[in-house]
């Protein structure tokens, strides 16, 4: 095998290992590197192999998530036609990577001091534009800040990931939940 082929290979199971250890430590942030190591079915030095630590494993998982956030925001479209329908294209396109995000969101190193990841502020950007544009065309409300809205939605993400995982809501209901309660608010309107 050439070596180009061989890297190729590794990368593979590198991505592999990445995405079992996503599933294992959405279900189970505390999991060991042990843990992470027997979902992948390697041995704990091959993982030390891929990822020095548990710092490491966590940063390569943080790379994951934020090129699924920005896929998701791509193929949402999320600059054409209604800001609302746009948010609910956008919720649909992420929820595969939502319990990954939830994961992520718990890791408070990864959003404190000078080490934080550049990609998390041009997620933020372009949801923060998303709800600007929603507010300027007359869709949401403007007494919730786009900075405010775009935190919310990442914490509806996070825990309708969680709700889904716990088996308290049914994996269907996913974007309608969270799109409904993000652009609806929880206060009922009285009939005009």
């Amino acid at each position: 095998m050439s070596h180009m082929g061989y890297r190729c290979l590794m990368a593979v199971d590198r991505e592999q290992v990445l995405r079992s250890a996503a599933a294992l430590l959405t279900r189970k942030s505390t999991a060991t590197m042990d843990e992470v190591a027997r979902a992948a079915g390697i041995s704990r030095a091959t993982l030390h192999r891929h990822f020095a630590g548990r710092d490491a494993l966590v940063r390569a998982l943080e790379s994951l998530g934020i090129a699924e956030c920005e896929a998701a925001l791509a193929t949402a479209r999320t600059d054409e036609g209604p800001a609302a329908e746009a948010v609910r294209r956008l919720v649909r396109e992420m929820e595969p990577s939502a319990g990954l995000l939830a994961f992520l969101y718990t890791e408070n190193q990864l959003f404190e001091g000078e080490e934080q990841n550049e990609g998390w502020a041009r997620i933020d950007a372009a949801l923060t534009e998303l709800f600007r544009r929603g507010q300027e065309s007359g869709e949401f409300r403007i007494d919730l800040t786009p900075v405010w809205l775009t935190e919310a939605l990442y914490g509806l993400l996070a825990s309708g990931a969680w709700a889904v995982a716990e088996g308290r809501v049914a994996r269907n209901d996913f974007t309608h939940m969270i799109v409904e309660l993000l652009l609806g608010g929880a206060l009922r309107r009285e009939e005009p």
